[in-house]
């Protein structure tokens, strides 16, 4: 954390009333503020969507059986998620500024060298360096980009956007790379997280450097747990849903609906397109009618959107219907995230460990699950299960309490009585 971020963060723990206000917006656009965070974040999770993309080629390339090549998935969940909380807490007191720019080149190289390491030990430990570099670098960035997004949730559903679009160029661009060249393919990944962590440790670098910081607005409020935890369960039940989608949309399209590889491949593109649209629209949403409220409407919206792919008669209307699931799956997303530390406001980082990587993974460790449905009754249940999956998500978003905006008249009454 550098000494720009440890002043601001001051004025976004100042003890107060229970609401809370972040910095005023710097001028520009959402993008021009979180171009950076954006393409960094971008980055770091085309790592995370490498593992299961280079999965099918451990097998066939090394020989690997299936519980094998679950164990190498599980190691980068396992890094990835676990610790999340707990950088999360280190980020929130200590300096850390430069753990952003660190946790993307360990997630590059753990995942690039994995494809030529020798040895199933060797190779599972490096997804579990790239898993944990995942998870360095989600809690510092999601707390440096909200420092960056000001109250504005429609620059932080930039940064989350960036996350899904890395989600989604993973298997766009491994998938060539690995077929064409092998495991060795891997290798070729390892300069951009380099690269963007040289930009993230200059970017440190300049902010250290600074002789003073701007003033920022008031800011302050107690951290409320209560409906911190109610928001961590809420954003659990959108991870199963994106999960499970996004684990079983294509054999969904080529057992079900009878179609080739193309059109399942496509199917899943336009699921990954929807949601990138989907994060950008619930920012811009969120700054208009209310954070509480867009979790909520999103929420309910992926109920029609999930039947409607579930009976649509034919593939061409089922990928619109993919599409709208996946807009409507990715409307709470980026406005869970700051509504997390909206509600932990003396502790952004651990919200955003929490938000970004222990409650996302979730959706990962319940696709066994899903998988076993699929086993038992076909892989069209799991998508009647999956209708079912933001019914509770919504009825607990119901009790999820609004932020109230801070007032500048409240925050002159703190500083005199302080």
């Amino acid at each position: 954390m550098t000494a720009v971020d440890d002043a601001r963060a001051a004025a976004l723990t100042a003890p107060g009333t229970a609401s809370t206000r972040q910095e005023p917006a710097a001028p520009g656009t959402p993008w021009r503020r979180m171009r950076m965070w954006a393409a960094a974040h971008a980055v770091d999770d085309l790592y995370q969507g490498l593992v299961p993309a280079s999965v099918p080629y451990f097998v066939l390339d090394r020989g690997y059986g299936y519980l094998a090549a679950s164990g190498l998935t599980l190691a980068a969940t396992l890094g990835s998620s676990l610790p999340q909380p707990l950088i999360g807490l280190l980020v929130d007191r200590r300096r850390v500024g430069p753990l952003a720019a660190v946790g993307v080149v360990l997630a590059g190289l753990g995942v690039g060298l994995a494809g030529l390491a020798p040895g199933y030990a060797l190779t599972w430990s490096l997804i579990l360096l790239s898993g944990t570099g995942v998870a360095m670098f989600h809690p510092a960035a999601g707390r440096a980009a909200r420092i960056d997004a000001g109250d504005s949730t429609a620059a932080m559903s930039v940064f989350a956007a960036g996350g899904s679009v890395g989600f989604f160029l993973a298997p766009v661009l491994a998938t060539p790379a690995l077929a064409g060249l092998g495991l060795a393919a891997t290798a070729l990944f390892i300069p951009p997280a380099v690269l963007v962590g040289f930009v993230l440790l200059r970017a440190h670098r300049r902010q250290a450097a600074a002789s003073s910081v701007a003033a920022v607005g008031p800011a302050g409020g107690e951290d409320r747990w209560r409906p911190f935890l109610l928001l961590t369960a809420v954003e659990s039940a959108r991870s199963v849903l994106f999960f499970g989608v996004n684990t079983f949309i294509e054999l969904y399209w080529l057992r079900h609906l009878h179609t080739g590889h193309t059109t399942a491949g496509a199917a899943l593109a336009c699921f990954l397109v929807g949601g990138v649209a989907g994060t950008l629209a619930g920012g811009r949403i969120a700054d208009r009618a209310g954070a509480v409220r867009t979790v909520q409407a999103g929420t309910a919206l992926a109920i029609p959107a999930l039947v409607a792919l579930r009976v649509a008669p034919s593939p061409g209307i089922a990928l619109l219907a993919a599409t709208a699931v996946g807009v409507a799956i990715n409307i709470p997303f980026s406005v869970l995230v700051k509504l997390g530390q909206d509600y932990l406001p003396t502790r952004p980082g651990t919200a955003a460990g929490v938000t970004l990587g222990l409650a996302v993974s979730i959706g990962g460790l319940a696709a066994p699950g899903l998988g076993a449905i699929a086993d038992a009754w076909g892989i069209a249940a799991v998508f009647w299960v999956l209708c079912l999956v933001p019914v509770p998500g919504l009825l607990l978003a119901v009790f999820l309490p609004e932020i109230r905006p801070t007032r500048p008249q409240d925050a002159q009454d703190r500083r005199r009585a302080t």
